[in-house]
C-alpha cells in the first residue's frame, strides 16, 4: 500500500514545508515593518508579502485533495510531479508577488493551469472506477483492444 501513495506523502510534505516557508515570511515583514497581529494593513511591501500567503493559504487545501485524487485514482507519478510543479510555480508565485503585484500573474496563471489538470485527472480516474467498480465497463481495456 504505501509503495502506491509515498510519492503523493513526499509531495504533501514538500507543500507543508513550502506553507511554513510563507508564514515565516509573514512574521520577518510583521518584524521589519513593525506591524504587530492582528493588524493586516501597512506599507505595500508588507501587504504584497501577507497577501501572496494568505493566497497560497487559500489554495492549499484544493491542492492536496485535488493531488491525492488524482495519485489515488490515476496515476500516482503524473499527480506528483503535478504536484511538484504546482509547488514551484507557487513559489515563484510568491516571490513575485513580494517583488511587484504585477509579477505574480504569469505564476498564478500556471499554478491554475496544473490545479485544472488535477481535476481533469482526478475526474477521469474516478470516472473509469465508477464505470469499472459499478457497470462492469473498463474504458482502458476498451481503448487498448
Amino acid at each position: 500500500m504505501l509503495d502506491q501513495i509515498h510519492w503523493l506523502a513526499a509531495v504533501t510534505v514538500l507543500g507543508v514545508l513550502e506553507q511554513a516557508y510563507f508564514f515565516l515570511q509573514v512574521i520577518y515583514a510583521r518584524r521589519l515593518f513593525g506591524i504587530s497581529p492582528p493588524k493586516i494593513s501597512g506599507p505595500p511591501e508588507f501587504e504584497r508579502i501577507f497577501r501572496a500567503q494568505v493566497n497560497s493559504s487559500e489554495y492549499f487545501p484544493i491542492f492536496l485533495a485535488l493531488l491525492w485524487q488524482a495519485g489515488l485514482f490515476f496515476h500516482q507519478g503524473l499527480a506528483a510531479a503535478l504536484g511538484v510543479l504546482y509547488l514551484y510555480a507557487r513559489y515563484c508565485y510568491f516571490v513575485g508577488y513580494k517583488a511587484s503585484s504585477s509579477e505574480r500573474l504569469a505564476p498564478i496563471y500556471l499554478s491554475a493551469g496544473v490545479l485544472w489538470i488535477l481535476i481533469a485527472v482526478s475526474a477521469l480516474g474516478i470516472l473509469h472506477f465508477f464505470l469499472s467498480h459499478y457497470v462492469g465497463l473498463n474504458v482502458i481495456q476498451l481503448l487498448t483492444a
